[in-house]
């Protein structure tokens, strides 16, 4: 099941705290444009390891690939 185009509520929710904290952003967009985005994510996925939006979804490495998707 689909959420708003993600492969769920968590995926869409991480992507919409990434793509719209702008110091998370520039971080995240650095790291894609240095090592690419499936590397980028594992990356910032252990940099985010335990931590949960505000919304409380968790930062996994899906939700934050599908984020970093066309950066």
């Amino acid at each position: 099941m689909k959420y708003n185009g993600y492969t769920s509520w968590n995926a869409w929710n991480v992507s919409l705290w990434i793509n719209n904290d702008e110091s998370l952003y520039r971080f995240a967009y650095d790291l894609v444009k240095q090592h690419g985005r499936y590397q980028a994510a594992k990356m910032l996925a252990g940099e985010l390891d335990g931590q949960k939006t505000p919304d409380g979804a968790t930062y996994n490495v899906t939700g934050i690939r599908q984020a970093l998707q066309g950066m």
